[in-house]
């Protein structure tokens, strides 16, 4: 086993997640015509991500911001593991949140390593846990231990961010709450810090409400999403797929966009989809074929054969073996009669 894959299994082994219900939250700011969040109800699963998304001024950072209490409820709950966020003192309910902001927020003046475990020192952890829970950290996100001795200044942006992500985790949260975390990263960077994020997750399992206006970033980093229109009304709860497919109205359809049957393709790949065994009988041989990854989206493989004169594409496993063959039948047989589950919750 590696060092990362060890550190992963030593942290994973403690982590927990707690599960987040909005019960009738409202919030109301004095002298306002209109409330920032009316009547805002759902619930979040342990171990999942919830993303909040909407159009600009709709509520969804201030929906996020009253669970840790940074801002006060006007009426309604929030309960973390069935427990009311009323009933904790503010300072101490937040250091038991993990925090992610697009800015960042390292302190500048601190090395990585201090950074990283600045909740668990105010805990009161002694010096043995906090070193050998900074040194975890870093494993698990991917950076050398030698960088703890850095100083935020010195790193990349990318870098910068992944650092926040363990930061939020240093004290083994059983809830994170992210406000448009990778925003202010380029497009490139962003993919991967998303990926990289997608990847601690799947060994992490830690519930996540997570804030964007970027509907794509949204069905990607979601187990569900509540879409929120102004005035902080919540349309519909959903997962990404049923999302996609069944739109709760017209503002839904509008918001995910025209483009939502693309999108819904971006949501499976090649290798969960029945392949075709038989070669295909056009004139390309299996080394002149286009070859993708079982991992690759339907909506990328079309992509490529749109690149190829629409023709199938040879399959792989990731040790380069074949798995079979898809066609653009199979990726509309695959669209249209792919279930979209019984996960719906009425709005």
């Amino acid at each position: 086993m590696t060092k990362t894959e060890t550190a992963a299994a030593q942290a994973g082994s403690r982590m927990s997640a707690a599960p987040l219900e909005f019960r009738n939250v409202s919030k109301h700011y004095p002298g306002s015509a209109t409330p920032a969040i009316k009547d805002l109800s759902f619930t979040v699963p342990a171990g999942e991500v919830c993303v909040l998304v909407g159009p600009s001024g709709c509520g969804k950072t201030t929906a996020m911001r009253l669970v840790n209490r940074m801002i006060d409820l006007t009426g309604g709950d929030i309960l973390i593991d069935g427990a009311s966020i009323a009933d904790r003192q503010p300072a101490q309910l937040r250091r038991e949140i993990g925090y992610v902001i697009q800015q960042i927020g390292l302190f500048p003046h601190v090395n990585i390593l201090n950074n990283i475990t600045m909740v668990p020192r105010l805990l009161g952890w002694d010096r043995k846990r906090i070193a050998q829970r900074g040194a975890e950290l870093l494993e698990l996100i991917g950076l050398p231990q030698e960088m703890g001795s850095r100083f935020p200044s010195q790193l990349s942006g990318g870098q910068r961010q992944r650092v926040g992500v363990a930061r939020a985790l240093a004290a083994d949260p059983p809830l994170m709450l992210m406000d448009e975390p990778f925003g202010a990263i380029d497009p490139i960077n962003r993919e991967r810090l998303q990926n990289e994020f997608l990847r601690l997750q799947g060994e992490l399992r830690k519930t996540v409400v997570f804030v964007t206006h970027d509907i794509d970033e949204a069905i990607k980093m979601g187990d569900r999403i509540a879409i929120l229109r102004d005035g902080g009304e919540l349309v519909q709860f959903d997962t990404p797929e049923r999302i996609l497919a069944e739109p709760a109205d017209e503002f839904v359809a509008q918001f995910v966009g025209a483009d939502r049957g693309l999108k819904r393709m971006a949501l499976t790949t090649v290798g969960e989809i029945e392949l075709d065994q038989t070669p295909p009988a056009d004139t390309a041989s299996a080394t002149d074929r286009e070859t993708v990854s079982s991992t690759t989206t339907l909506r990328d493989a079309l992509s490529i054969m749109m690149a190829d004169s629409l023709r199938p594409l040879r399959v792989v496993d990731a040790d380069g073996g074949d798995l079979g063959y898809v066609s653009i039948e199979l990726i509309n047989q695959a669209i249209h009669h792919r279930p979209t589950g019984d996960m719906a919750v009425s709005v």
